[in-house]
């Protein structure tokens, strides 16, 4: 308990954990106030996913590298997930789609440009190993054609629902196929392909394996209940803020879910540990197109009022597809400046305004 005592002294971030008792507090007392539940409930899933990320960090520290590799791809994401599965349960599909398309375009453009950006502040130039950010921009960009079919068959020949729905369930299964090969050939049968471009300052000490699975297990309970909050507000929250379902999920839960992984992303970038930051950036983007938009289609048809299909609105696939490309593009490079990153912000920044400005069609 001392090193995590230790940890939330001297991280400014998981100061912020005094608002998780706040919102069950609020919500109990004022279930009616959705806009200040709303925002209570951001600050207090902010710090929750800070401690999440370490504790995963530390018990894939303790395991080796292959399963911790594969403990680190499968629950880095696991505060977008829990925030989706509330969403999931509550019927509201739009933020659920909306969340994943927004962290696939928020882990492409926005940490990895801001990781850029404030790497190339530091230091002239900076380099990261192609191997790696070439099978990650493959990955997502498979996952983008996979979530583009439903949309466009359904657009183009006016499917029916049912059609959607079982191809929606086909592809999830090639995609959760798919991700689990990549596991293998990056952790396992390739993965001397993928060592680091440079070395820069070491890892933090990580946290005894008792103390990092304690936390890994309260901080997912709190993560969830909290996320029931959430997803409770939102709806009265975003038109009180004059937002819509659609951006909040794509713009607020990506970036509050990635907010622990942003940390960590920025963090490497600085050191000059830049495939560290790519890989967090590009893994986490093809992760969630991978894993978790098809886990959660397989789950809507036991938690969910009723199947849930991979069909995205047109603007959703089109960001989508910009992003996977533009990861391609980097991918090749191998190298990296600040003004880079400044351009992947722009794409971002862009498709954020034009959402907030013209929202979707639920």
């Amino acid at each position: 308990m001392k090193p995590l005592l230790t940890e939330i002294r001297h991280n400014p971030l998981l100061w912020l954990l005094v608002f998780v008792p706040i919102v069950f507090v609020a919500h109990s007392v004022w279930p009616e106030a959705q806009t200040i539940l709303f925002l209570l409930s951001i600050l207090a899933i902010v710090p929750l996913a800070a401690l999440l990320s370490h504790a995963t960090e530390s018990v894939a520290a303790k395991t080796g590298d292959t399963v911790g590799g594969l403990l680190n791809a499968t629950l880095g994401n696991l505060t977008e997930l829990v925030i989706a599965l509330a969403a999931l349960r509550a019927g509201q599909y739009m933020l659920v789609k909306a969340s994943i398309a927004g962290a696939i375009v928020t882990n492409t453009l926005f940490m990895l440009g801001a990781s850029f950006l404030l790497g190339g502040l530091k230091h002239h130039v900076q380099e990261f190993n192609r191997s790696t950010a070439r099978l990650q921009a493959g990955l997502l960009f498979l996952a983008t054609v996979a979530l583009l079919i439903p949309s466009a068959v359904s657009e183009a020949d006016s499917a029916a629902a049912r059609f959607t729905q079982e191809l929606s369930v086909g592809l999830s299964v090639l995609l959760i196929i798919t991700y689990g090969l990549g596991l293998l050939f990056s952790l396992k049968t390739h993965k001397d392909f993928f060592g680091s471009a440079e070395h820069g300052e070491g890892d933090e000490k990580p946290w005894p394996i008792g103390v990092a699975l304690a936390t890994l297990a309260g901080v997912t309970v709190l993560v969830a209940l909290v996320s029931e909050v959430f997803v409770e507000s939102v709806q009265g929250a975003a038109l009180a803020l004059g937002m819509t379902p659609a951006f909040v999920g794509f713009v607020v839960v990506a970036l509050v879910g990635a907010a622990a992984e942003m940390a960590s992303a920025f963090s490497g970038a600085r050191k000059n540990r830049l495939d560290l930051s790519v890989g967090i950036a590009l893994g986490s983007a093809s992760q969630i197109a991978l894993f978790v938009a098809p886990v959660l289609v397989l789950l809507s048809y036991v938690l969910g009022p009723e199947p849930m299909t991979l069909q995205l609105w047109p603007g959703a696939i089109v960001m989508m597809i910009v992003a996977a490309m533009t990861a391609s593009l980097v991918a090749t490079t191998g190298r990296s400046a600040w003004f880079v990153g400044v351009l992947l912000i722009m794409v971002y920044a862009t498709f954020a305004m034009t959402l907030y400005l013209l929202p979707p069609r639920s």
